[in-house]
C-alpha cells in the first residue's frame, strides 16, 4: 500500500510522517483489524503507540461496540485485579458495593491494555485465562463469568528480557503477541521530525493566534539529526515551548540548540529510566514480609521475656511461702504476735495465726481444752476440724467462728490435707 492510499488514514488520526517503517505499521493495523486476534504494539515511550489500537478497533467488526484504554502502569498493584475484573461487595476494605471491571464493561468491544509489561504476575495469570477461555472471576467471588473482548496490548518493555528475568509470563507473551506491530522511534524516521515540528508549530499558531515559528535550513538539519530520546512527545514539548518563548519567529541552529538538552544528558536520563523500568513490586513485597517477620520475632521475644519474669516471680512467691511455713512450724507461738517488724506475714495473716494459736492454760484450765503438750499443728488441725463439723463443712462460717479469714482457712485446709 503506497503513501497516497494511507494519507486519508493519517489525516483522520493525526499521524504525520512518510517513513517506510511507519507506513508498514499502519498497513499491518488495517489488515489485521477485521481479524479477531490479539495484537501487541511495541515501541519506545512517546512514539504514539496509542493510535494503533484505535485504528484497529475502528476498522474491525467491533467498531460499533465500546472501546476502553487502560494504562496498566498507572493502577496500583493492590487494585489492578479489581479494576480489570471487578469485585464483590465486602471483598476488601473499602469495597462498599459491587463493581464490574473493564472486561465486563468492554464486553463485545475492544480493550486496550497500555504498558501491559507492568502487570503483576498474579494479574498476568488471570489475563491469560481470559485470553484462553473468555472466563474470569471477580475479586471476592467464586462465580465464573464470561466476556467477549478483543485485547490490544502495548508496551515499551523489552519482553524477551522481562521473560528471562521472570517478570513476565512467557505463555502470556505468546498469547498477546499473535500479531505484532512495531512503531519506530523518531530518530529512525529521518525527515519526519521536521514534518512533525511544522505541524506542532501550526497547531500552536492556530490555537493562540500567533505567527508560527519556522526553522532555517541549518536548524532543520540539527532537528533531524538530534536523537530525540523522548520521541514525538519530546518534540511536541520543545515546539510548544519555542512557540511561546522564542523572541524571533525564525529559529536558527543557535536558538534551537538552547531548547535541546545535550545528547549525553539524555543518555544518562535514559539509563536512569531503564533502571526504573526494572522496578518490581516483588521487591517491595519481600521488604514488607521481612518487616512483618522481624516484628513477629520481636513480639515472640517480648512474650518470652515476660513469661520468664512471671515464672521467676512465681518461684519467688513460692519460696517466700515455703519460708513462711517453715518459720511458722518451727517458731514458738509468741513469734506470731502482731508486730510492725514482722518480716514474713502481713497484719491479716498474723491476726489469723494468733486466732488459731492456743495460749498456755493456767491453773483454771477449762476441762476438755487441748493440753499444752500437744503439738501446734495437732492443735490447729483439731480446731479446724471441730469448726468445720460444727458448721456442716461451710468454710466461710467455720472461718468466722475461728476468727480468721476465709483465705487463711483455705490455706490451712490445703496445708494439712483436710480436703
Amino acid at each position: 500500500m503506497d503513501n497516497n492510499a494511507l494519507q486519508p488514514l493519517k489525516q483522520r488520526y493525526g499521524v504525520v510522517g512518510n517513513c517506510d517503517e511507519l507506513n508498514r505499521a499502519l498497513e499491518i493495523a488495517l489488515k489485521i483489524a477485521p481479524v479477531d486476534l490479539s495484537v501487541l504494539v511495541t515501541g519506545e515511550n512517546g512514539v504514539g503507540k496509542e493510535v494503533f489500537p484505535r485504528i484497529i478497533h475502528d476498522h474491525s467488526l467491533r467498531k460499533g461496540k465500546k472501546y476502553f484504554a487502560v494504562n496498566c502502569g498507572a493502577i496500583p498493584e493492590g487494585t489492578i485485579d479489581s479494576e480489570l475484573f471487578g469485585h464483590e461487595k465486602g471483598a476488601f476494605t473499602g469495597a462498599v458495593d459491587q463493581r464490574e471491571g473493564y472486561f465486563a464493561a468492554a464486553n463485545g468491544g475492544t480493550l486496550f491494555l497500555d504498558e501491559v509489561g507492568e502487570l503483576p504476575l498474579s494479574t498476568q495469570a488471570r489475563l491469560l485465562r481470559v485470553l484462553e477461555t473468555g472466563e474470569y472471576i471477580r475479586v471476592g467471588s467464586s462465580q465464573v463469568r464470561k466476556t467477549d473482548v478483543r485485547i490490544v496490548a502495548a508496551t515499551n518493555v523489552n519482553m524477551e528480557k522481562a521473560i528471562a528475568d521472570g517478570k513476565f509470563r512467557e505463555d502470556l507473551y505468546y498469547r498477546l503477541n499473535t500479531i505484532s506491530i512495531s512503531v519506530p522511534a523518531l530518530r529512525e524516521r529521518g525527515e519526519d521530525a521536521a514534518l512533525l515540528f511544522r505541524k506542532f508549530a501550526l497547531d500552536m499558531s492556530e490555537k493562540y493566534k500567533m505567527p508560527p515559528v519556522r526553522l532555517t535550513d541549518e536548524a532543520r538539519r540539527l532537528l533531524v539529526a538530534y536523537p530525540w530520546p523522548g520521541n514525538v512527545r519530546q518534540l511536541k514539548n520543545v515546539t510548544e515551548n519555542m512557540s511561546v518563548t522564542a523572541e524571533e519567529r525564525e529559529i536558527d541552529s543557535t536558538t534551537l540548540s538552547r531548547y535541546l538538552p545535550p545528547a549525553n544528558v539524555h543518555s544518562q536520563l535514559v539509563a536512569v529510566n531503564e533502571a526504573k523500568k526494572e522496578h518490581s513490586f516483588e521487591n517491595e513485597r519481600e521488604i514488607l514480609y521481612q518487616i512483618l517477620f522481624d516484628l513477629r520475632r520481636d513480639v515472640s521475644e517480648l512474650k518470652r521475656i515476660v513469661r520468664e519474669k512471671d515464672e521467676a516471680h512465681a518461684t519467688s512467691l513460692n519460696s517466700e511461702a515455703d519460708k513462711r511455713r517453715i518459720v511458722y512450724e518451727k517458731a514458738p507461738a509468741k513469734q506470731f504476735e502482731a508486730s510492725d517488724d514482722e518480716a514474713y506475714y502481713d497484719a491479716e495473716e498474723v491476726k489469723d495465726e494468733e486466732a488459731l494459736t492456743p495460749h498456755k492454760a493456767g491453773p483454771t484450765e477449762t476441762p476438755g481444752a487441748p493440753s499444752t503438750d500437744q503439738s501446734l499443728e495437732a492443735v490447729e488441725v483439731s480446731m479446724i476440724r471441730r469448726a468445720l463439723a460444727a458448721h456442716n463443712g461451710r468454710r466461710k462460717a467455720a472461718a468466722d467462728s475461728l476468727g480468721i479469714s476465709e483465705r487463711t482457712l483455705y490455706r490451712k485446709i490445703k496445708e494439712y490435707g483436710l480436703e
